[in-house]
Order: structure tokens, then C-alpha cells, then sequence
């Protein structure tokens, strides 16, 4: 045996086994591939031998920084503040459209369609005008998206566990539906006197100039009640609009992964993941312009005109204007809105880094499988 170590020695240069500086074999253990005690088994040998030790820093795995933990209070903090971020800015952007979207949903006979609306608005008020509210759009939409985005991530957790690992899986789009639901009840306490504002501000020219002086201005005329005269509308708008938004974008984002693209969402480069949720997200917008554009409807005409009512509203629209009075428009707005909203939301994620939403979720262990494991564990 001796004779072997020495043979092997012979091949290797004298540093990697020199007993300089106290350190015998080290680096000759490691290329042989013997199995190094650990520091502090070495320490204790070294001091039962009697052998002088040395004082030494067992080095640590350096933790990754920026971390954030799926589910945590950060994680939520998050995606509250990608919320702001996506819901915020884009609507903001969106002003002008939403502004013809309005009036022609109010005054259908001065604005015709959408090219004979923006030039309304440009002959009346000039290019300024297509932005008028957007500081009640801006602030009323980050409050919105704040609320949506943090409670969808909130809910879609707390009702999978409620459901279990197996009817999570098995049942995701009705948790989807859910969660998003839940979240938009709330958002749109937050919204509604925004909108109420906003509208009023956009659709009666001399109203006020903005949210600073509209908002007393409406508060004076309506009392505060009258901020939330339009909620249960809101309601009905934002709740179907958003149930569409977050199941459909899922469902979209998962047949992505699953039949258009060969490899595994995680083997995927960020920005072909971010272009998935911009995709996804536009193809959810047009279905939820679709399904919330009556009641998208009502809120524009309640807002409008004080002590209007639901009914008001279906006589001098008609139930088919309801359904169809401004759709085109309100299509391309909130298809584009929608697929930015996404991407700007999981662009934030990434930025801190979250994965991006959406996938092919695992298949779930059914029930009784998971009992046996747990009972093994």
C-alpha cells in the first residue's frame, strides 16, 4: 500500500502534496477523490492528537440576493406593485379612445362613429382634449390594478389549498374564475370613484378640468353616495370583464407551452416568455370586451346624467346598442390594454425576479396517494 501511495505521488508535482504551511495531502486527496472530513471533525482529531490547530472560517453558500419567496408577504407586495404598474400606465395611454368610447356611448348621435368622435374632439377641444381625465384614469386604475393583481395571486392560493393538491388541479379554471372574482369585488371599491369622476370629467365639456377640482365639485352636486352610484354597474362590467381576463389568459398561456412550443416554459428564454403573456393577453382582452361591453355601457350613461337608472339607460339605447354601440372600438382598446397589462405585469415579475404567470401545471397526485405519502413521511 505504501508502495502504490509512493508510485502515485511520483506522477504529481511536489506542491500538490507537500506538507507546507500544515496542510499534508489536501490537495492530493481531492484529485484522488478521497472523501475529506469535514472541517470541524478535522479540528477535533487534530486536538485529540494533540496536534496544534489553526482558528478557521467554514466558508457559506452565499444566499442569492433579491430572492423572493413564492407566497411570501414580498411576493404579494410584488405583485401589488406590478399591478399598479400595468393597469396604471396603460389605461392611461389608452385616454384618447376611451374618451371617444364614452361619448359615443352617450351622445350617440353627435358621435357617429370613431373617425367622426376623434374628429369632434379634435374640431371642439383640440389635441389637448384627448386627455382630458387622465389623472382620474391614472390613479383610479393603479388603485384597481393593485387590488386585482395582488388579491387574483392571494385568492388562486388560498383556493387551491382550500380545494386540495388533486381538485386544484383538476378543477383550475373554476379556481381562476374564483380568485378573480374575489379580487375584483374588491378592486372595484377602489376604482369606483375614480370612474364616476373620470366619466363626468369626459363626457361634459366645462364639468372641471380634472380630478382636483371634479371631485369636490361631483361630491357637492351627488354627495359622497353618489361616487358609488354606479358600483353595482361597475360590477357588472369589471367582474365578467376580469374572470375572462385571468381564466381565459391561463387557459391560453398553458395551450402555448403545451402544443405551440417544444420546450418546457423553464427552458425558455424571458423574453419569449413575456412575448407568451403579451400574446395571451390580447386574445383574453377580446373576449372580455365582449362579455362586460353591455354593462361597460351602463356605467358610461349612469355616470353621465344625474338620477339616470338601468332603465333610462336600455330605452334610448336599445338592448341591441347595449351590446353593440361602441364594441369595435372598445375591442381594440381593451385587446391591446389587456396584452400590455400582461406584459408589463410579468416583465415586472421577472425584474424582481418571479417567474412569469401561467403555464403547464404539474399533474397533481390524486388523493389517496398523497395520504400514503404523507403517512410514510
Amino acid at each position: 500500500m505504501e508502495l502504490a501511495e509512493g508510485s502515485r505521488r511520483s506522477l504529481l508535482p511536489n506542491f500538490l502534496y507537500s506538507s507546507s504551511n500544515g496542510s499534508s495531502n489536501l490537495a492530493l486527496d481531492r484529485i484522488l477523490g478521497r472523501t475529506l472530513p469535514s472541517p470541524v471533525a478535522a479540528a477535533a482529531a487534530a486536538a485529540g492528537n494533540g496536534a496544534s490547530t489553526v482558528p478557521f472560517v467554514v466558508a457559506q453558500a452565499p444566499k442569492e440576493s433579491g430572492k423572493i419567496e413564492m407566497y411570501s408577504p414580498a411576493f404579494y407586495a410584488a405583485c401589488t406593485a406590478g399591478g399598479i404598474a400595468s393597469c396604471g400606465l396603460t389605461h392611461m395611454a389608452v385616454t384618447p379612445l376611451d374618451l371617444v368610447k364614452c361619448n359615443m356611448q352617450i351622445d350617440p348621435a353627435k358621435y357617429k362613429s370613431i373617425s367622426s368622435g376623434f374628429g369632434v374632439l379634435l374640431k371642439e377641444q383640440g389635441a389637448r382634449g384627448f386627455f382630458r381625465g387622465w389623472v382620474p384614469t391614472l390613479l383610479g386604475y393603479s388603485a384597481q390594478g393593485a387590488c386585482k393583481f395582488g388579491f387574483y395571486e392571494f385568492f388562486k392560493k388560498y383556493y387551491s389549498d382550500l380545494a386540495g393538491p388533486e381538485f386544484a388541479s383538476k378543477y383550475k379554471t373554476l379556481i381562476y374564475l374564483a380568485g378573480s372574482a374575489s379580487a375584483e369585488i374588491i378592486a372595484d371599491v377602489a376604482l369606483c370613484p375614480f370612474e364616476a369622476v373620470k366619466v363626468r370629467v369626459q363626457t361634459q365639456p366645462g364639468f372641471a378640468r380634472g380630478l382636483s377640482d371634479g371631485l369636490p365639485k361631483f361630491v357637492k352636486s351627488e354627495g359622497v353616495g353618489g361616487l358609488y352610484k354606479g358600483i353595482v354597474p361597475l360590477w357588472g362590467r369589471q367582474i365578467p370583464y376580469t374572470m375572462m381576463k385571468f381564466a381565459s389568459f391561463e387557459t391560453v398561456v398553458e395551450m402555448v407551452y403545451k402544443y405551440a412550443i417544444p420546450a418546457p416554459k423553464d427552458q425558455c428564454s424571458k423574453p419569449l416568455q413575456l412575448g407568451v403573456s403579451f400574446a395571451g393577453g390580447y386574445i383574453a382582452g377580446i373576449f372580455c370586451a365582449i362579455v362586460s361591453h353591455p354593462a361597460d355601457n351602463l356605467v358610461s350613461f349612469l355616470n353621465n346624467a344625474k338620477g339616470a337608472t338601468v332603465g333610462d339607460a336600455v330605452q334610448k339605447l336599445g338592448l341591441w346598442g347595449l351590446f353593440t354601440r361602441g364594441l369595435p372600438l372598445r375591442i381594440v382598446m381593451i385587446g391591446t390594454l389587456t396584452g400590455a397589462q400582461w406584459g408589463i405585469y410579468d416583465a415586472f415579475k421577472v425584474m424582481v425576479g418571479l417567474p412569469t404567470t401561467g403555464g403547464v401545471a404539474p399533474a397533481a397526485a390524486p388523493a389517496a396517494e398523497v395520504s400514503k405519502l404523507e403517512a410514510a413521511a
